[in-house]
C-alpha cells in the first residue's frame, strides 16, 4: 500500500464543477498514537480531520479552520482543526461504549459547529445539526443552506489512514445541471476501500474516464500541534503575577497539559519567578527557558 499524506485539487474541464482529495497516513497515525481510540471514535475522527482539510481549502484563508461537534450522546465532543499551511490536529471525548450507526446514534442530538480563524479578523461561525447517516451529510446539508453551492462530500478512515473525496460547484461558473448530476452519480459509485486504497490518479480515471479531468500538484498534510511552552508562559504574564502565585501556594507548581498532542508543561517556582524577573519581556515574544 502507497504511504503519502497530500492533498490535491483537480478540475472538471469545460464544465463548473471542481474537486479536491486528501490522504492521511502519517499524520494521521500520529494523532492515533497519542490516545487511545476504540474503532467508532476513531472512525468520526479520521473523516472528520479528512473533511476539514478539504474545507478549509475552499475558503481564502490565513489561519485555521475548526471543525467541532457539540452533543449529549456517546460521542459528545470532536475536535479537528485545519490551518492554511495544511497542518491537521484532532481530539474527541466519549463516554460509554459507542456504537456504530447515525449520526443519531453515536452523538446523539447536537450540532456541528465550523469555525474560520482567519489572522487579523474576528472569527466566523457556521452552524448546522448533526443530522444525517454521516458527517458527510451533515456538511452538504451545511453547504447547501449557508454556502447555496451543490456540494458532496465521501469521507472513509481505518487504523492506518483516513481520506476523503470532495466535489462542488464553482462559485463563479455553475455548471449544467447533467453536468453536475452525472459527476456526482460516478463519483457515488466511490468505496471507502477505494478511497484509502487507490492512488489519486487511479482513482480518478477510475471514476471519471470519460470526463477531461486536470489534476493539479499535491500539496504535503502534515500533523502539527500549535501548544508551546512560549504559549503557556504568556497566558501566565497576562494572569499576572499575583494570581499566578496564588496557584503556585496552592499546587506547588503550574502544569498544563495539551490534549492535542499529550504534551505536559511543568512550571516550577523556580521558572515563574524567571518569567516575571524580566520586566522587559514583551507578551508573546519567543523567548523560553
Amino acid at each position: 500500500m502507497i504511504q503519502e499524506d497530500r492533498f490535491q485539487r483537480f478540475l472538471f474541464e469545460q464544465t463548473g464543477v471542481r474537486g479536491e482529495f486528501v490522504r492521511l497516513d502519517e499524520s494521521w497515525r500520529s494523532v492515533l498514537a497519542r490516545h487511545a481510540y476504540p474503532e467508532t471514535v476513531r472512525e468520526q475522527l479520521g473523516q472528520a480531520l479528512a473533511a476539514v482539510l478539504l474545507l478549509s481549502a475552499t475558503i481564502k484563508l490565513k489561519g485555521s479552520l475548526i471543525l467541532q461537534t457539540q452533543s449529549d450522546g456517546p460521542l459528545c465532543t470532536l475536535v479537528a482543526q485545519a490551518t492554511h499551511h495544511n497542518a491537521v490536529r484532532g481530539i474527541a471525548h466519549w463516554h460509554g461504549e459507542v456504537p456504530h450507526g447515525p449520526l443519531s446514534a453515536v452523538f446523539g442530538a447536537g450540532r456541528l459547529v465550523l469555525t474560520i480563524q482567519n489572522e487579523g479578523a474576528e472569527p466566523y461561525q457556521g452552524v448546522t445539526a448533526l443530522e444525517g447517516h454521516n458527517l458527510a451529510e451533515a456538511l452538504e446539508s451545511y453547504f447547501s443552506l449557508s454556502e447555496q453551492l451543490a456540494t458532496r462530500l465521501w469521507l472513509a478512515a481505518d487504523e492506518d489512514r483516513a481520506a476523503g473525496l470532495f466535489l462542488q460547484e464553482l462559485p463563479t461558473r455553475q455548471p449544467q445541471a447533467e453536468d453536475w448530476n452525472r459527476i456526482a452519480l460516478l463519483a457515488d459509485t466511490v468505496t471507502e476501500g477505494e478511497l484509502l486504497s487507490l492512488p489519486v490518479e487511479q482513482l480518478l480515471y477510475r471514476l471519471f474516464n470519460e470526463e477531461r479531468v486536470r489534476l493539479f500538484d499535491p500539496e504535503a498534510v502534515t500533523f502539527r500541534c500549535n501548544c508551546s511552552r512560549n504559549r503557556i508562559e504568556t497566558v501566565l504574564l497576562a494572569m499576572g503575577r499575583q494570581e499566578v502565585d496564588a496557584i503556585l501556594a496552592e499546587q506547588g507548581a503550574i502544569e498544563a497539559h495539551c490534549e492535542f498532542c499529550n504534551r505536559r508543561y511543568h512550571l516550577d517556582a523556580v521558572d515563574i519567578g524567571l518569567l516575571f524577573a524580566d520586566d522587559s519581556r514583551v507578551l508573546g515574544s519567543s523567548r523560553r527557558h
